[in-house]
C-alpha cells in the first residue's frame, strides 16, 4: 500500500475517497453525477447546508460568524482579507513567519493607500503574536503553520488587536479557539478536500457593503446568498462535507489532535534520534503536520526520496525553495504510513553507515 506525503494537494480520508466513487456516476440515485448536480437544486443546497453545519459542530463556530465555501484557494484570499477587512484605520500588520505569510504581506501590500506593516522573524523563530506598538490596526494577520518551514503557533494568546488567521495547512488538526479571531481563511487542499476551494471563517460584525469589488469578492454579498452568489465550488464542497463526516465520526478535532500528536512523536523521536537525519526546528515550534528534515546532503536527500518511492510513500521532497525531505501528516494519514515512513529512514540509515 502506497502513502501519500504531499503538503498539498494532502491524503485524503480513505473512507471519503470510496463514497466519491459511489457517487460519481449517479448522487443520491438522481441520475446525475455530483460533478453535474444544479447548484440551484435541493441536492447541492442540502448537502452545502449540512457541510455548513458540520463545520461549526467541529470548530464551535457561533452564527455570530459567516461560513463561506469559495473559489480560489487560500492564495486568492490575500487579495480578498485586505479588501473586505481593512476599511476603517487602513492599516494593517503581518506576522512575516514564512514563504506563504510573506505571500499574503506582499499581495496586501499591492493595494493602494493601506499602510501595511511588516513584522518579521529574528533569527528564524516565529514572530511573537503580540499586540504591536502601532496604534490601531484593523487587524494582524498570522499564518498559524508554515507549510515549508515546518514551523507553527501551538498556542494564540489573547490581544486587544483583531486577529487574522491563514490556517491553510493546520485546520481541523488542532483546537484553536475561533472566538479569538475575527477572520480564519483556509485552502481546502490539506485537511478538507480537493484543491480549488478556500473556506472563510469571519465575523458577520466586521462584513460591510463593498461597492468597488467583484461581486464574489466581496464577503457580505456572499453570505448573503450562502456562498452562491454564482456557481459556486459544488463538488469541492460536496467532499470537503464528506470529510467533516468522516472527522465527526473520528472523534472530532480533539481526538485527530491527539493522534496527530502521536503520529509526530513518532516520527520527531525517530528524527531526534538518528545519526543521519536531522530536524532544525526549535521543539516548542514544531509543525504536527508538516515536519521537516535533511541528512545535511542533497544528493543523500534525492536518494533516500527515490527509497522511499520505491517503497510507496510518495511526494516526500521539500519544497523547491528549501529542498530537503518534508512529510505532510494531515489528518487523513493512517498511523501505519508513519511508521512505514520510519521503517524506511531506518533501513536507509543502515545502508549509510548509521546506527541502525
Amino acid at each position: 500500500m502506497g502513502y501519500n506525503f504531499s503538503a498539498g494537494p494532502g491524503i485524503m480520508p480513505a473512507q471519503v475517497v470510496e463514497q466519491i466513487k459511489r457517487d460519481m456516476p449517479s448522487y443520491q440515485g438522481s441520475g446525475m453525477s455530483i460533478m453535474e448536480i444544479s447548484h440551484r437544486s435541493a441536492l447541492y443546497t442540502d448537502l452545502a447546508a449540512e457541510a455548513q453545519q458540520d463545520l461549526r459542530d467541529l470548530m464551535h463556530i457561533s452564527d455570530d460568524y459567516a461560513v463561506l465555501f469559495l473559489h480560489g484557494g487560500g492564495t486568492l484570499q490575500f487579495t480578498n482579507v485586505p479588501l473586505n477587512l481593512a476599511q476603517q484605520h487602513h492599516h494593517v500588520a503581518y506576522l512575516n513567519s514564512g514563504h506563504w505569510a510573506q505571500k499574503a504581506l506582499e499581495a496586501a501590500q499591492r493595494i493602494e493607500g493601506l499602510q501595511v506593516d511588516d513584522v518579521p522573524s529574528l533569527d528564524g523563530n516565529l514572530p511573537t503574536i503580540q499586540d504591536p506598538q502601532r496604534g490601531a490596526l484593523d487587524y494582524l494577520h498570522i499564518t498559524t503553520n508554515n507549510t515549508i518551514e515546518g514551523t507553527t503557533y501551538h498556542h494564540i494568546p489573547t490581544i486587544d488587536q483583531p486577529l487574522v488567521a491563514d490556517m491553510s495547512s493546520n485546520i481541523l488538526a488542532q483546537p484553536y479557539d475561533i472566538n479569538q479571531f475575527d477572520l480564519v481563511y483556509a485552502g481546502a487542499q490539506k485537511n478538507i478536500g480537493p484543491a480549488g476551494m478556500a473556506i472563510v471563517i469571519v465575523k458577520r460584525e466586521r462584513l460591510t457593503d463593498q461597492p468597488i469589488l467583484s461581486e464574489i469578492m466581496d464577503y457580505r454579498l456572499e453570505d448573503k446568498k450562502d456562498s452562491a452568489l454564482n456557481t459556486p465550488p459544488v463538488f469541492c464542497t460536496y467532499a470537503a462535507g464528506l470529510t467533516f463526516k468522516w472527522l465527526k465520526q473520528f472523534g472530532g478535532v480533539d481526538a485527530i489532535y491527539q493522534r496527530n500528536q502521536e503520529q509526530a512523536k513518532m516520527l520527531y523521536d525517530f528524527i531526534d534520534n538518528s545519526k543521519l537525519f536531522n530536524n532544525p526546528v526549535l521543539p516548542a515550534q514544531r509543525s504536527l503536520t508538516n515536519i521537516v528534515f535533511v541528512t545535511g546532503d542533497a544528493q543523500l536527500d534525492a536518494q533516500f526520496i527515490a527509497a522511499a518511492r520505491a517503497q510507496g510513500l510518495v511526494n516526500l521532497a521539500g519544497h523547491r525553495l528549501v529542498g530537503g525531505i518534508r512529510a505532510s501528516l494531515y489528518n487523513a494519514m493512517p498511523t501505519a504510513g508513519v511508521t512505514a515512513l520510519i521503517n524506511v529512514m531506518k533501513d536507509f540509515e543502515v545502508q549509510h553507515g548509521g546506527q541502525f
